[in-house]
């Protein structure tokens, strides 16, 4: 009995290009697709026959082609006319191979198509396990759409089973040669429960290179907790490509899945986590499944196997459902719990562990509770007392903890504080200002960000005579600098080599920054972000240090001249850059005018000193 002529019920170069464009990542999950189909026919064949084989051979078919060989059920004419004709039509939907069975993994119909994405003829030669008399199956497959279908005398010696051959399309070669076969069947079919080898060569002779393992690396009996734990390293620096800082064990039950966390040895940024390797039912899902924890936990990189979790379409991704949500929970707890056990101790470890993933452990500290406990005991903050542990500071100090909410911030005002004696934190890097302002509602804590009083306060006042001395120059600083939105004001402080600090906090700093953009905008936004400025008066202080010597001699110029102009933008701009921030368009063009003035000064100045008395009639350069 033969079929010849008879179409697939679509059109099959759509259905190509729906595969290879949108459904799957890339043309090497065919091989994928074959042992999935291999699979599923071992797995119904066991059912009804338990002691029979589970093969699966792969090996070079008419030199660049790929042969794949299952000791599966195999198909009569009948099943390979439902499975064949129909686009889509499930081996699982199949009655004879089991309505509905957990333990097949794709679609038979889907899966065989697939190989069109690198092949444009496919063969098949299928004898059933079911009926030993029965002939055996013969299709072939074309990407036009074309397909035949017969039957053939059953060999003597032909066992029950399928066997799948594919011939290469041009410029698809590579992807069934040896080398690219061996390395893709083990990626995929490593962990999978059958007997899968590929045909290499070895000299002048061939042998069969086996791709699986027996067991789960991480369910395998080891003689000691040492042996697992070196068994595991080499695991992942095989599958993951890093030798980890520690082992974490996984298991959820509920979705059948159990596995392993890596802890990466080294930092990576907040976001870059999600790459975990998954397999279901023993088939690799991806190497990048996203999805599996939480966002804070970025510091390791899952290997896990799962019967009870599904598949998106591709089957590249976890499909979202209750299951998968019960699992990321429970998976989040076991990585939650390693990290509050391991940080409990003071091993090398818990120390490691800080120093390289203090990021994780600031993330996960703004979730959870116990975790913020914790956080504060372990985690090195800056401070101008240097790294401490917010636990060491609210010991060792009187009073609140005092942080910066800015790295700018903390720059502007470090040296003064550190000098006087304040103990300042920085909070400006990522998660640390989230972190102190949770932790200042705890009880037990008193925490609070800083106030320019703060600073001021420990700025020590000049005298009365010192100010009527200056009384003039502070004036006249005083009208230079209101354009700057910025109020000059003297002080002594230490230390006492540096002439001017910026002092501020963030509500002046807000209006400050509303200030800029009303200024910089078009007439109609301009009034309304002026309505956001609360008021006019100046947002923050230059406080000029009288115990420096530049500004002991800055404040003897004459006010009226350009110089003392000039020297008060420049001591301006240079706060500004001490304070860490980036300079503004006005700031960088004051701070050109200002050189220019100065440099124009030194050079009268330089001329003078060169002339005969007569000559500079003893007048100042400046």
């Amino acid at each position: 009995m033969e079929e010849v002529g008879a179409t697939f019920q679509v059109d099959l170069r759509g259905v190509v290009d729906l595969l290879a464009r949108h459904l799957y990542s890339g043309p090497n999950v065919y091989l994928r697709e074959l042992l999935q189909n291999g699979v599923d026919a071992i797995t119904a064949r066991q059912a009804v026959q338990p002691d029979a084989p589970a093969l699966i051979r792969l090996r070079p078919f008419a030199g660049d082609g790929l042969e794949v060989t299952d000791t599966g059920i195999g198909l009569t004419l009948d099943e390979a006319r439902e499975l064949l004709a129909t686009v889509g039509r499930s081996s699982k939907r199949d009655i004879d191979l089991g309505v509905g069975r957990e333990e097949f993994l794709g679609q038979f119909g889907i899966g065989l198509l697939s190989a069109f994405m690198v092949a444009d003829e496919i063969e098949l030669i299928s004898c059933s396990a079911k009926d030993l008399t029965a002939p055996a199956v013969h299709w072939t497959g074309h990407d036009d759409g074309r397909y035949d279908l017969s039957q053939r005398p059953r060999q003597p010696d032909q066992a029950p089973g399928s066997v799948v051959r594919i011939r290469p399309r041009r410029g698809m070669e590579h992807w069934l040669a040896t080398d690219t076969v061996t390395t893709l069947a083990a990626d995929f079919g490593s962990l999978l429960p059958v007997d899968i080898a590929v045909e290499v060569p070895l000299g002048d002779q061939t042998a069969w290179r086996r791709v699986t393992e027996v067991d789960l690396p991480w369910l395998r009996s080891y003689p000691h907790d040492l042996a697992r734990r070196q068994a595991l390293t080499e695991f992942c620096e095989k599958t993951m490509g890093f030798t980890p800082m520690a082992v974490i064990d996984l298991d959820v039950p509920l979705a059948g899945l159990s596995g392993v966390a890596f802890v990466l040895p080294t930092a990576v940024p907040p976001g870059s986590g999600g790459n975990h390797r998954v397999y279901l039912k023993r088939m690799l899902l991806g190497n990048r499944v996203v999805g599996l924890l939480p966002e804070w936990a970025f510091f390791v990189r899952c290997v896990v196997n799962a019967t009870g979790l599904s598949p998106t379409a591709s089957r590249e991704q976890l499909y979202s459902d209750d299951v998968l949500l019960a699992a990321q929970e429970a998976l989040s707890q076991q990585v939650r719990r390693w990290v509050v056990d391991t940080l409990g101790t003071e091993s090398n470890l818990a120390k490691q562990f800080v120093r390289t993933h203090h990021l994780a452990v600031r993330s996960l500290a703004l979730t959870d509770d116990d975790m913020l406990d914790l956080a504060a005991q372990v985690l090195p903050f800056e401070s101008t007392d240097g790294a401490r542990t917010l636990r060491e500071l609210a010991d060792d100090t009187d009073g609140p903890i005092v942080y910066t909410s800015s790295l700018e911030e903390y720059r502007r005002v470090s040296a003064v504080a550190r000098a006087q004696g304040v103990v300042l934190v920085n909070a400006g890097y990522v998660y640390d200002g989230d972190l102190l302002e949770k932790l200042s509602g705890r009880a037990g804590w008193s925490i609070r960000p800083l106030l320019s009083d703060d600073i001021a306060q420990v700025l020590s006042p000049i005298s009365a005579h010192r100010e009527l001395e200056i009384l003039d120059s502070l004036a006249a600083a005083a009208e230079i600098a209101e354009p700057l939105n910025v109020e000059p004001v003297v002080r002594r402080f230490e230390p006492e080599g540096l002439p001017a600090i910026l002092l501020g906090d963030r509500e002046s700093d807000y209006r400050r920054a509303v200030a800029e953009a009303a200024e910089e905008t078009d007439d109609a936004w301009s009034g309304v972000l002026a309505s956001f400025g609360h008021d006019s008066s100046a947002t923050r202080q230059l406080v000029l240090n009288d115990a420096n010597p530049t500004i002991r001699q800055w404040v003897k110029l004459d006010p009226a001249s350009p110089v003392f102009a000039a020297g008060l933008h420049s001591m301006y701009v240079s706060a500004v850059l001490l304070s860490g921030e980036s300079l503004r368009t006005r700031e960088a063009e004051l701070m050109n005018e200002s050189l220019g003035v100065l440099l124009a000064a030194g050079l009268v100045g330089q001329d003078r000193s060169n002339a005969s008395p007569e000559e500079t009639d003893g007048s100042l350069g400046c």
